[in-house]
């Protein structure tokens, strides 16, 4: 018996998706740590392990030493390259092959969803293969190849910096917007492989209950459930989501 087969999968929940006419999903970092990639508040390794995330995520700390924080996202940017999606990323994009509306919101920079073949994504905490000018905060598509380390912005001088949110930054308002919409009208959402504790995204599970939507939680260490409105499965997403679709659709991850 393969590990997908062996998973337990309430029928109710396969049916709620098979009737779901809007669906909703809200991914941290538990669905890429399957993927290989350490979580934000993992121990660092190597040149890093001196330095917390927190020291170095920061509007502050990159006024302190640019070079620092530009050289560590690199080092994150390459870690993030080589990982590859997997089947949970997969069984996402196949959902939303099958809903009528569906809305995926990430609080994820590593861009795997997309690699996966998701179509409708919103990235609440940015891009890292992104950069943008900190002066102009505006997108920048490239830049003189001179050795400076951080690069500076081709229009203004300004130094860049990644596309991503820093601790004390607001989340992009438009996007934030839009994923409390999709939380508002999904009669079904999913919340996967993350703490909900990071405000504001963790407000949206709620925002969807109180809308009355059906929640579903994916992650680990959490407390098996099944009801009509709550479905709480304890296990990796890599292997609930791929069989959830099998047994909605017949469809192999």
């Amino acid at each position: 018996m393969s590990e997908q087969s062996a998973v337990s999968i309430p029928p109710g929940l396969v049916e709620a998706l098979r009737g779901a006419k809007s669906i909703a999903v809200l991914t941290g970092a538990g669905i890429s740590a399957e993927s290989g990639l350490p979580t934000f508040r993992d121990p660092q390794t190597g040149l890093w392990e001196k330095f917390r995330p927190e020291d170095l995520a920061t509007s502050e700390a990159f006024q302190r030493n640019p070079k620092l924080v530009w050289e560590w996202y690199a080092h994150r940017r390459e870690l993030m390259g080589q990982a590859q999606p997997n089947p949970g990323h997969a069984a996402l994009a196949a959902i939303e092959r099958h809903a009528a509306t569906f809305t995926l919101v990430t609080q994820n920079i590593d861009g795997l969803h997309q690699r996966a073949d998701s179509r409708n994504v919103l990235e609440l905490h940015g891009n890292i293969t992104r950069t943008r000018c900190f002066e102009e905060d505006t997108l920048v598509e490239s830049w003189s190849a001179n050795g400076e380390v951080p690069p500076h912005c081709p229009r203004c001088g300004g130094l860049l910096r990644p596309d991503v949110v820093w601790f004390g930054e607001s989340l992009p308002e438009e996007t934030f917007e839009q994923a409390l919409e999709a939380a508002i009208f999904c009669d079904l959402f999913f919340s996967i492989g993350t703490s909900g504790l990071v405000e504001p995204a963790a407000s949206l599970t709620e925002v969807a209950r109180r809308a009355g939507a059906t929640i579903v939680v994916i992650n680990l260490e959490v407390e098996p459930l099944a009801s009509p409105d709550l479905y709480q499965l304890n296990g990796p997403a890599g292997q609930i989501l791929p069989e959830l679709v099998r047994q909605a659709w017949r469809d192999e991850v």
